[in-house]
C-alpha cells in the first residue's frame, strides 16, 4: 500500500545559507548546503521543533509558514527528544555531544560532551525511556570499512552503558512499546537491527530486523500505534512501514526529493523531513 505525502512547509528562502561549513565538506563533498532538516519532534503544546545540522539552528514551527528561530550555536544539531519535564529538548549533536535547549529561553547546556575524557565520535539520534533513561547512537563516519558505530544508554542515575560498540553508522533509534526491544538504524549496513534490552541492563543476540537497498540507507525511525517500526530511507524516497515481524507492509512516498531522513507521528498524521530540499512533508496515518 502506498500513501502519499503533501507538502507541509519548506524552510523560508531568508533563512536558508548556501555556504561551505565543516559538515558539508565532509558529508557533501564541499557542496554549498543551505539547510539540511532533521530531528522532527513536538512539544507538549503540539509545536514541530526541526533541526538545521551545517548550521547549528534549531527552529520551531508556529505555522508552515512561521519560522521561529529557538537555538543557533556552534554545533551540528541531528536528533531531537522532549525530555519527560516538557520543559527541554535534549539534543544529539555531532559536534558537541550530548546537548539541551531549554524551550523558553533558547539556552544550550551541556549534558554529555565526553566519555572517560574522550570526544564521541558524532552522536546522531536519541530517545528517551519511560524511566528517563536516555538511548542515543554515535555514528561519527563508521560504515562498512569501520564498524565501530556505538549505541549508549545514560541511565537516569547518571551511569553510561555501550550497548552495541560494533555498528556501520547507527542512526535513528526506537524503542518498542513494551521497551523491551531498541531498534536501531544502521545506515551503512542498509539494515535495522533489533536488539534486546534484557532485565539486567545488557543485551544479547543482536539482530537484524530488516534490510534494504540503494546509496544510503534507513535514518530516522518511529514506532505506531499498531507496533509497526516506520524507517525513513535517505536515498529511497520513502517511508517504509514493516510489520512485527520486518515485512513492509505500506510505504510513504516523498513528494519532494529522495533524502527523507526523519519523521514523527501526531493526531493522525506523519511529518516527514525532506532533507535534499529543505521542506517537511505529511501524510495522514490514523495510526
Amino acid at each position: 500500500m502506498d500513501t502519499p505525502t503533501r507538502l507541509f512547509a519548506e524552510m523560508p528562502a531568508a533563512l536558508r545559507r548556501p555556504i561551505v561549513t565543516d559538515w558539508s565538506r565532509a558529508n557533501k563533498r564541499g557542496d554549498k548546503v543551505d539547510c539540511f532538516l532533521e530531528g522532527p519532534t513536538f512539544d507538549t503544546q503540539g509545536r514541530l521543533y526541526v533541526t538545521d545540522i551545517p548550521h547549528g539552528r534549531i527552529f520551531r514551527l508556529d505555522t508552515p509558514e512561521s519560522w521561529t528561530l529557538i537555538a543557533e550555536y556552534d554545533g551540528e544539531p541531528n536528533g531531537l527528544a522532549l525530555h519527560p519535564d516538557g520543559k527541554r529538548m535534549f539534543i544529539a549533536d555531532y559536534k558537541q555531544g550530548i546537548l539541551s535547549v531549554d524551550l523558553a529561553t533558547g539556552a544550550v547546556t551541556p549534558i554529555l560532551a565526553r566519555r572517560n575524557s574522550e570526544r564521541f565520535k558524532g552522536p546522531n539520534d536519541l530517545v528517551f525511556a519511560r524511566n528517563g533513561d536516555l538511548y542515543f547512537t554515535d555514528q561519527g563516519q563508521t560504515g562498512l570499512q569501520d564498524p565501530t558505530g556505538r549505541v549508549y544508554r545514560l541511565r537516569a542515575s547518571g551511569g553510561l552503558d555501550a550497548l552495541i560498540t560494533n555498528g556501520p553508522s547507527p542512526n535513528g533509534l526506537v524503542l518498542s512499546a513494551d521497551e523491551e526491544v531498541l531498534f536501531v538504524a544502521m545506515t551503512r549496513d542498509n539494515a535495522v537491527w533489533r536488539v534486546p534490552l534484557l532485565p539486567d541492563g545488557s543485551t544479547s543476540k543482536v539482530g537484524r530486523f530488516a534490510s534494504f537497498h540503494g546509496t544510503s540507507g534507513p535514518d530516522g525511525m518511529a514506532m505506531d500505534s499498531k507496533g509497526r517500526l516506520m524507517v525513513a530511507h535517505a536515498s529511497l524516497g520513502c517511508i517504509f512501514v514493516l510489520s512485527t515481524q520486518g515485512e513492509v507492509v505500506a510505504k510513504l512516498r516523498s513528494c519532494r526529493g529522495g533524502t527523507v531522513t526523519n519523521l514523527a507521528l501526531r493526531d493522525g498524521q506523519a511529518f516527514i523531513t525532506e532533507s535534499s530540499t529543505g521542506a517537511v512533508m505529511v501524510a495522514d496515518w490514523p495510526a
